[in-house]
C-alpha cells in the first residue's frame, strides 16, 4: 500500500517569500507523488491452496512482486474455503481458477443460485459471475490461456480389467474417491460424480488433489477413484489412466489472478505485472512445469523462477 506523508512548515513572518516558493516546490512533489499512486511497494499477501500446481503460480506471484518492490508474503492453505474466510481483507490476491472462484461465490454468497454456472469458456463463465465478484469486492484479471480441470483417475490395470475409459462406465457403481478436502458436496466433485454420472461414492478419503496420497490411495487399492487434474503429467509413469469427463461437468478452469478490489485501486502496477504473467502460460507449459516437480522433484519456487526468467518476465 502507499504510505503517504503529510508535511507541515513553520515559518517566519519575515520568509513569506521564501515559504511561497518552498510551497511551490512542495506542491510539485506532491504531483510527483500522485502521478506514481499505485506504483510497486508495500506489503501484499497472497493466499493459494496448496497443491503442486497451485503453489507452483503462487510462487511465480511471489517473485514478479518482489521484484517490483512489494513485500509479499504467501499462504498456502488446503482448500479454498480457507483463504476465502479472509479474501479481500487480510488476503489480498489469489492465483484462482476462472470456474472454481465463480461457482464458490456462487454456492456461498447469499446473490448465488446455488446452481452451477457453466458455460463455454472462460470469459463467458467470469461474465455470469461478474456481479457476485463485483459484491465480493474481488477483481479478475485477464485469464491465461492455460487452463486446467478437475480430472478423475483408476489405475490402469483396474480400466484395462473393467473396461473403463469415461466416467459415464462408472454408473451404478460403488467407490471410494481420494480428493481435495473440500470435495464432498461440490458439484465438480463429489456431487457431480453422484448425481450427474450415478457414482455411488461410498465415503470421500480427504487425501489430497493431485497429490502422492492420493495417487498412492488408489494404486493400494484403498481407494477406486482418485481426483487429480488434467494438467497431471505423472499419471502414465505410475501405471494410472484419467477417466474422460464424458458429461462434462468441468466448468472452465483458466488460471485468472483473483484481486481485491481495495489493493488493486491503491496498487495498479500490479495489473499489467499479473496479466503479463497469464499471457505467458498455456496449457501445455503449465502441464511441463508440473511435470518438473512431480517427476524431476524439482522445488516449486525453482522451477518458477527458471519460467520467468526464461519468458523475460523477472
Amino acid at each position: 500500500m502507499m504510505v503517504r506523508r503529510s508535511l507541515a512548515a513553520v515559518v517566519s513572518a519575515g520568509a513569506l517569500l521564501l515559504a511561497a516558493c518552498a510551497g511551490d516546490d512542495l506542491a510539485d512533489d506532491a504531483s510527483e507523488d500522485t502521478s506514481t499512486s499505485g506504483s510497486g511497494g508495500g506489503a501484499v499477501t497472497i493466499a493459494s491452496q496448496s497443491f503442486p500446481e497451485a503453489a507452483l503460480v503462487a510462487s511465480m506471484y511471489e517473485l514478479l512482486l518482489a521484484d517490483a518492490g512489494y513485500d509479499p508474503t504467501v499462504q498456502l492453505v488446503d482448500s479454498r474455503d480457507a483463504y476465502m474466510a479472509t479474501f479481500p481483507g487480510d488476503v489480498d490476491i489469489v492465483p484462482e481458477y476462472v470456474g472454481g472462484i465463480v461457482n464458490y461465490l456462487n454456492d456461498t454468497s447469499d446473490e448465488g443460485s446455488g446452481e452451477p454456472i457453466v458455460a463455454g469458456d472462460g470469459e463467458e463463465l467470469a461474465e455470469k459471475g461478474a456481479d457476485l465478484l463485483d459484491t465480493a469486492g474481488i477483481e479478475l484479471l485477464d485469464l491465461s490461456e492455460a487452463t486446467d480441470t478437475n480430472a478423475y483417475f483408476v489405475s490402469q490395470e483396474r480400466a484395462d480389467e473393467e473396461g473403463w475409459s469415461v466416467l459415464s462406465d462408472l454408473e451404478g457403481e460403488s467407490v471410494v474417491l481420494a480428493a481435495a478436502p473440500d470435495c464432498k458436496g461440490r458439484l465438480d466433485c463429489e456431487a457431480g460424480l453422484s448425481n450427474e454420472y450415478g457414482i455411488d461414492v461410498t465415503k470421500v478419503l480427504p487425501l489430497g488433489y493431485a497429490g502422492d496420497q492420493t495417487y498412492q490411495s488408489v494404486l493400494k487399492g484403498e481407494s477406486d477413484l482418485g481426483q487429480t487434474s488434467t494438467t497431471d503429467g505423472t499419471l502414465e509413469s505410475l501405471g494410472l489412466v484419467v477417466l474422460d469427463d464424458d458429461q462434462e461437468i468441468q466448468p472452465a478452469q483458466n488460471l485468472v489472478p483473483a484481486v481485491s478490489q481495495d489493493f488493486l485501486e491503491d496498487n495498479a502496477d500490479v495489473e499489467d505485472l499479473l496479466n503479463e504473467l497469464m499471457a505467458a502460460l498455456t496449457t501445455d507449459k503449465l502441464t511441463e512445469l508440473n511435470g518438473r516437480m512431480s517427476l524431476d522433484r524439482e522445488k516449486a519456487e525453482d522451477v518458477a523462477r527458471d519460467f520467468l526468467e526464461s519468458e523475460g518476465l523477472l
